[in-house]
C-alpha cells in the first residue's frame, strides 16, 4: 500500500513485514494511515514521540485455551482472544465475537478501528476485541453455558470496570452476555459493570439493542441533510437481517424511507411497496427463522436466492449492515449506475477499498463505519455510565443522548476533513477527528515503560 507520507510509510512497511499473515489488520491500519498524513506533516511532535508506532501495536494481546465439554461427554478445545489495543483516552472497551473465522488478524482489524470509533463517540472509552473460533452455532443451551464459563474463567482475569468492558458481538448476544456475567460474578464475587449488553432489569440498558441501527439513521441523517438530501421519500437497501439492519429499517422508515430490500446470508427480499419492519422482527426476533420466509407475510414481496444480488436493487441510499467487504468495486459501480447517492455503513468495513474510491470519485456521500456505526458502542458506553452511577434511565433518556452522539461524530468529522483539506471526504474526516484525541492523550502521558 503506497502511502504519501515518507514517516507513515515506513511505519507501515515494518508492520507489514512483522504481520504478514494478518491481511485484515493491515488493509485497516493502511487506510487509516493514509488519512493521517497531512495531521503528521502539520504536527512533528507525532513522529518525534513514535505515536504512529505505539498505536499500531497492542497494548496487550492475550491468547488461550478453552476446553469445554459438549453433550455427549467429549472434550472439545477452542481459542480465546482478548486484543487490548489503546486505553489512552479510557478502559478498553469492544465486542466478543464467537464465530469460526476468528483469528487473531480480524480481532486486531477490529480492535484497532474500534480504538477511533471510541474516541469520536466523545465518551472516555478506549479500544478492543476479544473473542474465539467457537461457533455457537447449532450448539445445546447446556454447550454454550459451558463453553461461556470456560472462557471467562480465564477472561475475568484481564478485564474490570475500570480496565476493560467487553460487549456483544456477532455471535454473542444477552444470552452468552448473562452466562458470562454469571461466571465472573462467581469468581470475583463482585456485581461491577464489567460486561455490557446485558439484560435490562439486571444493569442493562433500554435502547441498546435498537442502538447501532438507530444511531446509524441518525448519522446518515445529519451526512445527508448537509448535502441538502433527506429520508423522506428515498428508496433505501439495507444487507442484514440483525439488530442492525432491522432496526435501521425501523428508524429509516420513521424518517420517512422506503426500504425496498433485506437480506440474509442465503439471499434477499425485495418489495417495492416497502419492507415491513415490525414483520422482519417477527422472522428474526421471535421466529428465528429465515428473510425466505417473509414472502409468507406479505404477499406483495419477492425473495431472490444469493445475498451479494441486494446491490443490484436500485436504490438511493445503501445502508451495509451485514458483514466485511460484502460491496466491491463491482458491487459499487452497480450500486452508482442505478442511482445510489449515499451509502452510510452499518457493519465493520462492509466497503472494499476499490468501492470507497468508486464512491469518491463518483462524488456519493459517504458515512464510514467507524462513524456511521458507532451508536451501538456509545450506548454501552451509556450502559457503563449507568452501571457506575447504579441507575437506569428511560429509553427516551437514551435515545435522546446517542441521537446527540451522533450528530456530534458527523460535526467532528465533517470539520477535521475541511480543516485539512479533505472537505465533504468523511474517511478522512473521521480518521483524523478520531486519531487526534487518541494522540493528544497519548502524548500527554507520555512514553510508559
Amino acid at each position: 500500500m503506497a502511502i504519501s507520507n515518507r514517516y507513515l510509510q515506513s511505519v507501515y512497511d515494518g508492520l507489514k513485514a512483522r504481520n504478514p499473515d494478518q491481511p485484515e489488520f493491515l488493509e485497516a491500519v493502511g487506510v487509516v494511515l493514509q488519512s493521517l498524513a497531512p495531521v503528521v506533516e502539520a504536527r512533528p511532535e507525532i513522529e518525534k514521540n513514535a505515536v504512529i508506532e505505539r498505536l499500531v501495536e497492542p497494548e496487550r494481546t492475550v491468547t488461550f485455551r478453552v476446553p469445554w465439554v459438549d453433550d455427549g461427554g467429549r472434550v472439545r478445545v477452542n481459542r480465546g482472544y482478548r486484543v487490548q489495543f489503546n486505553s489512552a483516552i479510557g478502559p478498553y472497551k469492544g465486542g466478543l465475537r464467537f464465530h469460526p473465522s476468528v483469528n487473531l488478524s480480524i480481532l486486531k482489524f477490529l480492535g484497532f478501528e474500534q480504538v477511533f470509533k471510541n474516541s469520536l463517540t466523545t465518551l472516555p472509552i478506549g479500544g478492543g476485541k476479544g473473542g474465539s473460533d467457537f461457533d455457537p452455532k447449532g450448539r445445546s443451551e447446556g454447550e454454550i453455558m459451558r463453553f461461556c464459563q470456560s472462557f471467562m474463567a480465564e477472561l475475568y482475569r484481564h478485564i474490570g470496570p475500570d480496565t476493560d468492558v467487553p460487549a456483544g458481538d456477532i455471535g454473542v448476544g444477552g444470552r452468552e452476555i448473562g452466562y458470562m456475567f454469571g461466571q465472573y460474578k462467581r469468581l470475583t464475587n463482585t456485581y461491577t459493570g464489567v460486561l455490557t449488553g446485558k439484560k435490562v432489569g439486571a444493569g442493562g440498558s433500554l435502547a441498546r439493542t435498537e442502538a447501532t441501527g438507530y444511531g446509524l439513521c441518525y448519522f446518515t441523517d445529519e451526512m445527508i441533510r448537509a448535502a441538502g438530501r433527506s429520508f423522506e421519500g428515498a428508496r433505501v437497501v439495507i444487507s442484514g437481517s440483525g439488530n442492525v439492519a432491522t432496526y435501521a429499517c425501523q428508524k429509516a422508515t420513521q424518517l420517512g424511507a422506503k426500504v425496498i430490500a433485506m437480506s440474509d446470508s442465503d439471499g434477499y427480499i425485495i418489495d417495492e411497496k416497502g419492507i415491513d419492519y415490525r414483520t422482519v422482527q417477527e422472522i428474526k426476533e421471535r421466529k428465528r427463522d429465515r428473510m425466505r420466509t417473509y414472502t409468507r407475510y406479505v404477499g406483495s414481496a419477492e425473495y431472490v436466492e444469493g445475498s451479494a444480488g441486494i446491490w443490484t436493487a436500485k436504490c438511493d441510499i445503501a445502508l451495509p449492515c451485514a458483514t466485511q467487504n460484502e460491496i466491491d468495486g463491482e458491487s459499487a459501480r452497480t450500486l452508482i449506475g442505478n442511482g445510489c447517492w449515499a451509502v452510510a455503513e452499518g457493519a465493520n468495513m462492509p466497503s472494499t477499498p476499490e468501492a470507497i474510491g468508486e464512491y469518491r470519485r463518483a462524488r456519493v456521500l459517504f458515512g464510514p463505519a467507524k462513524a456511521a456505526n458507532a451508536g451501538g458502542v456509545a450506548t454501552s458506553a451509556l450502559e457503563m455510565t449507568q452501571n457506575s452511577e447504579r441507575l437506569s434511565w428511560t429509553f427516551e433518556e437514551v435515545d435522546a443522548r446517542l441521537k446527540r452522539i451522533m450528530q456530534t461524530i458527523y460535526a467532528d468529522s465533517a470539520a477535521a476533513a475541511e480543516r485539512y483539506g479533505h472537505r465533504g471526504d468523511l474517511v478522512f474526516g473521521a480518521n483524523i477527528a478520531g486519531f487526534e484525541k487518541v494522540c493528544d492523550a497519548m502524548l500527554w502521558e507520555g512514553v510508559s515503560y
